[in-house]
């Protein structure tokens, strides 16, 4: 009995000395080691259950510690209006997202989760945060640097919160502005769109000379990993239909819509999100010939490759009908990380089974998640995992709101200016008797900012967040004699009755978000058809247009002194009194063609029945004047 005790006690000593030895040193948790030593060895210390869990994204309000130690969960994030708590301060998302972390952090192997958000125009779900202009007023910027120091602010901004992976940029070319997320898309045109890859390296950091070109690269805590989307062609659906179909032949998809992930993953990009859409009616997300073929292996891209919310449920229709079929598909497709907001104990089941029958094989598996390993690595999660409070004061910084200013002045364009070039209404005289400022959106700071800000599908009204409307910026840029009258929605005597030196209309959309912004007759929101008709009938007027496209203008442009397209410019209000008064001159250029009507769509720059109002590339300048 004696000697079994002693042989028994022997071999737990031996095995207490393994399990420390390892404890001690896993070439793994060595930063010295190589990359793929280190992806190696992590991977053979993996069951099957903590390879599909780091597979697996989950929404915030799914994620606990006990669901992250369970689960062996590799990935969460905060869709469009999911927040800790209604104006959660930066402190108190750090302290969300570090507490799920922690459950990441207690599992056997101690992978840490990578936590992301869509940060789509800067860190845009975040009360107080800096809100830039929508990526078609960037477009009309012409300006790839501004971008990229856009890029970096909104990576500081989102280090701030805790947070180190944003799903942005959006690369798509939107060929047809009846698409509601057209607004995500710089340009028309691919070669724009290329340009404005910028944003990666603001993201991510600049890659050195030494660095390998397409592998993914974060340059430290101050960053934040990049996701180029929509894997592709989701800016070319028919009619500009949300998540449809694009009809183009191979060679129109690699021309018109490849050009933004060719330059994303040459900057270095870490993930590219799938789209939601199909290609000549096959699903992106079961793609296996674009997502595998073209993308891993021609492009030789090396991060890993992500779904969209519920995007392999939608692989059927109706979503969901079949899941372990879209689970198969989607995985089999080459999606390394599958977004599963909500039912990711049925995603896991059913990957589990899947593999066991041998359905999926395990070098699927193991392709997976070597790519996600590579990109938390690389981006240093392992060695800092959890986030600090040094970069809290970061979160709306007068520097990135002097940047967001910068942004919305480079993205104005002036579309119309007085009857003849002779008599420009524009710049505007800051002293004068009494002024009007009329319309809907001159006075609303969730107007302004359009979709992707707070919540998904945007907000109406000035207590949503920090800025400055375009009514406020007005008021503080005119002269202090000068009376500002405001107006929302003026009739025709009122504007007749007062006398005014001149008037300053500002109407457009309402905020939307991906389908509900889809929109067949493009027409500018009740009442501002009525306020530009009630206003510039009877009073020289600028008419200012916020929109996420291009809209029905053609109607009332002659009774329009001048007309300047801003886009979505965000919580700056203030870039666009700047350029309105000659503080700054006008630059930009449409980034996008302005139809004369509906019927005209789709119309693009090259085609051979184009027949715009203003044309791509259009856009009158003016020179600063200092002395208005």
């Amino acid at each position: 009995m004696a000697k079994i005790s002693i042989f028994l006690a022997g071999l737990l000593l031996l095995h207490c000395c393994f399990a420390m030895a390892e404890t001690e040193y896993a070439k793994y948790r060595d930063p010295k080691q190589p990359l793929n030593v280190r992806i190696r060895d992590l991977m053979n210390r993996m069951t099957l259950e903590e390879k599909i869990g780091q597979m697996t994204q989950i929404e915030r309000a799914n994620a606990s510690y006990d669901v992250m130690n369970k689960y062996f969960i590799g990935s969460v994030l905060s869709g469009g209006g999911s927040v800790p708590k209604k104006q959660a301060t930066a402190e108190e998302w750090i302290n969300v997202v570090n507490d799920i972390q922690k459950g990441a952090l207690s599992t056997r192997l101690g992978i840490p989760m990578i936590y992301g958000i869509d940060a789509v125009h800067g860190h845009n779900n975040v009360y107080k945060a800096t809100i830039f202009p929508h990526n078609i007023g960037l477009g009309a910027s012409r300006d790839p640097e501004l971008v990229k120091r856009i890029g970096a602010a909104t990576a500081l901004e989102v280090r701030a919160t805790g947070i180190p992976y944003v799903f942005a940029p959006c690369v798509a070319v939107c060929r047809d502005p009846r698409w509601g997320r057209c607004y995500e898309s710089y340009s028309e045109d691919p070669k724009i769109v290329q340009a404005m890859t910028e944003l990666i390296p603001g993201l991510q950091g600049d890659m050195s000379p030494t660095e390998r070109k397409g592998v993914p690269f974060v340059a430290g805590k101050k960053n934040v990993a990049a996701c180029a989307k929509h894997f592709v062609g989701d800016g070319g659906t028919t009619e500009g239909i949300n998540e449809n179909n694009t009809v183009i032949s191979r060679h129109g998809l690699l021309s018109l819509h490849m050009p933004g992930y060719y330059t994303s993953i040459i900057k270095g990009v870490s993930t590219v999100m799938v789209s939601y859409s199909s290609w000549n009616g096959v699903k992106m997300h079961a793609n296996h010939d674009l997502v595998t073929g073209f993308l891993k292996n021609t492009l030789r891209f090396r991060g890993f490759v992500i779904s969209d919310w519920q995007g392999i449920d939608r692989i059927t229709s109706p979503p969901h009908a079949n899941y372990t079929y879209s689970i198969q598909a989607g995985v089999s497709a080459g999606i390394d990380m599958v977004m599963v907001p909500y039912d990711y104990t049925e995603f896991i089941d059913g990957l589990t089974s899947l593999v066991k029958k041998n359905i999926i094989p395990m070098s699927r598996i193991d392709d997976a998640v070597g790519r996600i390993l590579r990109v938390k690595f690389i981006m240093g999660l392992f060695e800092n995992p959890l986030a600090d409070q040094t970069l809290v004061h970061e979160l709306g910084s007068q520097e990135h709101r002097d940047l967001a200013r910068e942004a919305v002045r480079k993205s104005l364009v002036l579309l119309k200016n007085g009857e003849s070039a002779d008599k420009p209404l524009l710049p505007l005289p800051k002293k004068t008797k009494k002024i009007l400022v009329a319309g809907s959106h001159a006075n609303n700071l969730g107007y302004q900012c359009g979709g992707w800000t707070i919540e998904w599908q945007g907000l109406n009204g000035n207590n949503l967040t920090s800025g400055t409307t375009i009514l406020s910026a007005i008021t503080s840029t005119v002269d202090p004699q000068t009376e500002v009258v405001y107006m929302e929605n003026p009739d025709a005597e009122s504007v007749k009755s007062e006398n005014f030196s001149y008037a300053i209309v500002v109407v457009g959309e309402h905020p939307y978000a991906e389908t509900m912004g889809d929109s067949m007759n493009l027409t500018i929101a009740e009442p501002g058809p009525s306020t530009i008709s009630n206003v510039c009938g009877n009073v020289k007027c600028v008419v200012v247009v916020i929109s996420g496209r291009p809209v029905v203008i053609q109607p009332y442009l002659e009774s329009i002194d001048a007309l300047v397209a801003a886009w979505l410019p965000g919580s700056e209000g203030q870039g666009v009194a700047d350029v309105l008064f000659g503080d700054y001159g006008f630059s930009g250029k449409l980034p996008r063609t302005w139809f004369k009507t509906v019927d005209q769509l789709p119309m693009n720059v090259g085609d051979a029945h184009y027949d715009p109002l203003f044309p791509f590339g259009f856009g009158l300048t003016t020179e600063p004047n200092k002395a208005t």
